[in-house]
């Protein structure tokens, strides 16, 4: 997850100054947060698993590189940013992501010349939100090989249903 975009010019005038160190501790302390949210979205998948209707299926199968991805997507993002937001706002408090942002923030501030102020971002949605993005993005990616690389197709079962075409 990165710097969000309100605040990037921020980011990018202290690294210019000589304070990478705070802008990379908000990035991390941002991905950390994410992190614990993410086990989260095992049961959310299960649960849209057991709605699959067979055309779902069907569908799925039939699909682009990514059918099952965006049926979870479909099925679970509302459900999945309702559960990770209190874990991620939680987390952010826990691991020092509101600190580090002040931090930096402050440094920006008192640099002569430069504005003095950051815009204001809620950095619960831009963490939720960037969070499940990467989670698809790694289940698309994951999705791309097992239909792509036969290699990738590690069970019995996806050797069944996807080997056939």
């Amino acid at each position: 997850i990165l710097v969000p975009e309100k605040v990037r010019k921020v980011a990018d005038v202290l690294g210019k100054v000589g304070y990478q160190t705070e802008v990379d501790d908000f990035v991390l302390s941002m991905n950390r947060a994410a992190e614990k949210a993410a086990p989260l979205a095992t049961a959310r998948c299960v649960e849209a698993i057991r709605a699959m209707t067979f055309e779902d299926a069907r569908r799925i199968l039939g699909g682009g590189d990514t059918a099952a991805t965006d049926y979870f997507r479909g099925k679970t993002q509302k459900e999945l940013y309702d559960g990770f937001r209190p874990v991620v706002s939680a987390s952010m408090d826990e691991v020092g992501v509101t600190r580090s942002y002040k931090n930096m923030v402050g440094k920006y501030a008192a640099l002569p010349l430069v504005g003095g102020r950051a815009e204001s971002v809620d950095l619960d949605d831009h963490v939720t939100t960037k969070a499940l993005d990467g989670l698809f993005l790694v289940l698309g990616q994951e999705e791309r090989k097992i239909r792509t690389d036969p290699a990738a197709r590690v069970t019995d079962l996806l050797k069944d249903v996807f080997g056939k075409k």
